[in-house]
């Protein structure tokens, strides 16, 4: 696999670095850690089509549009409490 560099602010590459440190690792271990993990929206779309094929299948259970949403808000702002606390 061949490298490439990648242009961010120094803010950015200095926060990057806190960051790695504190994790025990690089920088370079951090970015593809996150480009690995982090799903595009097509991504997310087909991830929660299959998990509402699931559910329907196994579980009998049919989750309509707004039920998703609202369980993607609770979610959202479970997440955002959670990193408030951790700050």
């Amino acid at each position: 696999m061949s490298d490439a560099m990648i242009r961010v602010p120094a803010e950015v590459r200095d926060r990057l670095a806190v960051i790695a440190e504190s994790r025990g690792t690089s920088i370079r271990s951090l970015v593809q850690e996150f480009a690995e993990s982090t799903l595009t929206d097509e991504e997310r779309r087909e991830w929660a089509e299959r998990t509402r094929a699931y559910l329907a299948e196994h579980f009998g259970a049919e989750v309509t549009d707004e039920e998703s949403a609202a369980m993607g808000r609770k979610l959202r702002d479970a997440f955002s409490r959670q990193q408030g606390a951790a700050a």
